[in-house]
C-alpha cells in the first residue's frame, strides 16, 4: 500500500498505538460503567452519575481538545490527557468501592447503595469523572492523525485503527468480566492498576514515535513524492460561525450524533438491563437451565443479578465480536472504494442489530429464565459493526466533508453539538430499565437509527472534499 519506506514506518507505530487509542477510548468512555455496576456496592445511577456529569463537560472540552491540537499539536494536547486518565484509574482502586461477593476481600461504610458496606464514593466519583473527560482526547487523536497522515488510504487505515473499539468489547468487557469473576471473586481493582500501567507506556510511546503531520519529517499523506493538489488553495481555519451555517455540517451532527447517540445508550446499560431482567423474571431464572449459577452467587441476596451477564451474555457477546470485529476495517475498505455516504448508510442498517438483539431479550427472559442466544448473537455482531463502524466513518465523514486540513476546525464544533444529547444516553436507558420500561428504551433507540439513516441520504449528492487524491 505504502512505498515510501520512512512513511510506512511512521504508518506501523501509528496503526498499532491507534488500536490501542481506540481501545482505551472505548473501555473508558462507556463500556468500564458495565464492570463497575457488576460488581460495586453502590447502586447503578450513583455509578453512572459521574460519567452522565462527564458527558457534558465533554461537550465543551471536544471544542477545547479541537482546538488545542490546531494551535499546540496533537501531542502536546494528548500527554496531558493520557496522565490524568491513569491518576483517575488508580483513583478507581483506592476508592475501593466493590461489593462484599468474596468475603475475604476488603469493604467498608457509607455507599450510597448499601449502609453496610464503605468505600470513598467522593474519590469514585472525581476519578471516574476525570478518566470519563481526559479519554475523550484519546479518541480525538487518533482521528486527527489518521485525518493528517492520510486521503488515500484514510478508510483502511481508520478500519485498522477503529479495531480497538470492538477488541475492548470482546477482551475488556467479556474476558475480563469474566476473570474478575472467577478468579478475583469480583475484585474489579487490579483491572484499573492494568489499564494505568497501560496509559503510562502509551503515553512514552507517543511521545517516540508519533509526529503531528507527515510535513513535520518532509513526508506527504499517503507517502506520495508531491503534496495534495486538493488542497493547491490557502488554508482557511474555519471559525464555529462559519461551521454552523453550512448545510453540511448540520448532516454530520443529525446523522453521526444520532449513531453516537445509541453507542452510548447500549455500551453504557447493558449490564443495567441483563440484571433488571434478571430481578424482575428472579422465579424464571432460578428455576431455568441457570438456576444453579443463580443459587451459586447467592441468589438476589447476592450477587444473583449477574447470572444471565456472567452465564450467558458474555459467551454469545465474544462470539459476535469474534464474528463482527473485522467490520470496522470492511467499513474503511467500502469508504475508500464505493465512497463514505454509501459506507454510512450500511454502518445505519448495521445500527439496528444491536438495538434489536437487545431488546428481544426481555420476551425470552420472562418466558424462559434465559436469554435468546440467536438475539445475543446478533447483539454481539451488532456490538462489533457499531463500536467500530462509527469510529470508522465518522472523522472519514468529516474529512470527506470539509478535507485534510479543515478537518480539525470542523470536527471540534460538529462533535462538541453531537454529544449534547448522548450525554444522557446511559442514564436514559439506566432510569428506563429501573422503571420497568426498558423495552420502551429500546424502541426510542430503533427511532433514532431511523432518523440516522434518513439524514445521511444527502450524503449521496456530495462530492469528496478531497476528491483529486483519493484516487
Amino acid at each position: 500500500m505504502v512505498k515510501n519506506k520512512k512513511f510506512a514506518g511512521y504508518t506501523i507505530a501509528f496503526c498499532l498505538l491507534g488500536v490501542v487509542f481506540m481501545f482505551l477510548y472505548s473501555g473508558l468512555q462507556n463500556d468500564q460503567i458495565n464492570i463497575i455496576q457488576g460488581y460495586s456496592a453502590w447502586t447503578k445511577t450513583s455509578t453512572q452519575l459521574p460519567m452522565t456529569v462527564g458527558n457534558f463537560v465533554c461537550i465543551a472540552l471536544t471544542f477545547v481538545f479541537g482546538t488545542c491540537f490546531i494551535k499546540f499539536g496533537v501531542r502536546k494536547t494528548l500527554i496531558p490527557c493520557i496522565a490524568v486518565s491513569a491518576l483517575g484509574c488508580l483513583g478507581i482502586v483506592a476508592a475501593n468501592g466493590i461489593a462484599a461477593i468474596n468475603p475475604a476481600l476488603k469493604v467498608a461504610e457509607h455507599a450510597p447503595g448499601d449502609p453496610a458496606v464503605v468505600g470513598n464514593y467522593t474519590l469514585f466519583w472525581i476519578s471516574l469523572f476525570a478518566v470519563r473527560c481526559a479519554c475523550m482526547c484519546l479518541q480525538m487523536a487518533g482521528f486527527q492523525l489518521a485525518a493528517s497522515w492520510f486521503i488515500r488510504y484514510r478508510g483502511r487505515v481508520l478500519g485498522i485503527v477503529t479495531l480497538g473499539s470492538p477488541l475492548f468489547s470482546l477482551i475488556g468487557t467479556s474476558a475480563m468480566t469474566d476473570f474478575i469473576t472467577k478468579k478475583l471473586g469480583g475484585d474489579y481493582r487490579p483491572f484499573y492498576v492494568g489499564l494505568a500501567i497501560l496509559l503510562v507506556v502509551v503515553a512514552v510511546l507517543v511521545v517516540l514515535f508519533i509526529r503531528d503531520t507527515p510535513e513535520e519529517v518532509g513526508l506527504f499523506p499517503d507517502g506520495a513524492d508531491h503534496a495534495p493538489k486538493s488542497e493547491a488553495g490557502d488554508e482557511v481555519q474555519l471559525s464555529v460561525g462559519e461551521v454552523l451555517k453550512q448545510k453540511k455540517s448540520w448532516i454530520l451532527i443529525c446523522n453521526y450524533g444520532a449513531f453516537q447517540f445509541v453507542i452510548n445508550a447500549c455500551m453504557g446499560s447493558m449490564v443495567a438491563w441483563f440484571t433488571t431482567l434478571v430481578a424482575t423474571n428472579a422465579d424464571k431464572v432460578a428455576a431455568g437451565e441457570l438456576g444453579g449459577m443463580f443459587q451459586g452467587m447467592g441468589g438476589m441476596e447476592g450477587s444473583g443479578v449477574m447470572v444471565l451477564w456472567v452465564g450467558q451474555v458474555i459467551a454469545w457477546l465474544s462470539l459476535g465480536v469474534l464474528i463482527g470485529i473485522g467490520m470496522s476495517f470492511i467499513f474503511g475498505v467500502i469508504d475508500d472504494k464505493l465512497g463514505t455516504p454509501i459506507a454510512s448508510l450500511i454502518l445505519g442498517i448495521t445500527e439496528f442489530f444491536p438495538v434489536i438483539g437487545l431488546m428481544t431479550q426481555a420476551k425470552s427472559v420472562a418466558e424462559t429464565g434465559a436469554c435468546n442466544v440467536p438475539m445475543l448473537i446478533l447483539w454481539g455482531f451488532g456490538v462489533a459493526c457499531m463500536t467500530g463502524g462509527v469510529p470508522t466513518m465518522h472523522p472519514a465523514s468529516v474529512s470527506f466533508m470539509f478535507g485534510r486540513r479543515e478537518y480539525q476546525s470542523a470536527n471540534r464544533v460538529i462533535m462538541a453539538i453531537q454529544l449534547i444529547p448522548s450525554a444522557v444516553a446511559a442514564m436514559m436507558m439506566t432510569v428506563l430499565m429501573e422503571q420497568g420500561k426498558g423495552t420502551l428504551g429500546y424502541g426510542i433507540l430503533l427511532a433514532v437509527v431511523a432518523f440516522g439513516i434518513i439524514t445521511t441520504i444527502p450524503m449521496l449528492k456530495m462530492k469528496d472534499a478531497n476528491a483529486e487524491d483519493r484516487g
